[in-house]
């Protein structure tokens, strides 16, 4: 668990909340649109190939690929780039928030 604590002497500590909250759902649906994106990419190559992205990197290169090297770094990229995405959703959807109200 991830605990976000936000700390305030200020009365407007809700609408701080409340805005810190807002950017990290705003980043967190930013994350869903660009994992389906790459998702759709991965199927495509999947598709074409009729093999799994996991199988791809574990066994074939660039030659078993008719886009050659060009082929190969994409699908390779999108894989990774899918691997960065989820970790940072993954953070982000984990986010406990607490607040504290200091005294004035």
């Amino acid at each position: 668990m991830l605990q976000l604590q936000i700390k305030s002497d200020s009365p407007d500590l809700e609408i701080v909340q409340n805005l810190v909250k807002a950017a990290i759902e705003s980043e967190i649906k930013s994350l869903q649109r660009s994992i389906a994106k790459t998702n759709k990419l991965l199927i495509e190559f999947e598709t074409k190939y009729q093999i799994s992205s996991e199988f791809f990197l574990s066994h074939w290169t660039a030659e078993d690929l008719e886009g050659g090297d060009e082929e190969y770094v994409s699908w390779s990229g999108e894989i990774k780039i899918k691997k960065k995405l989820t970790n940072s959703l993954q953070k982000l959807e984990a986010i406990e928030y607490v607040t504290q109200q200091l005294p004035i």
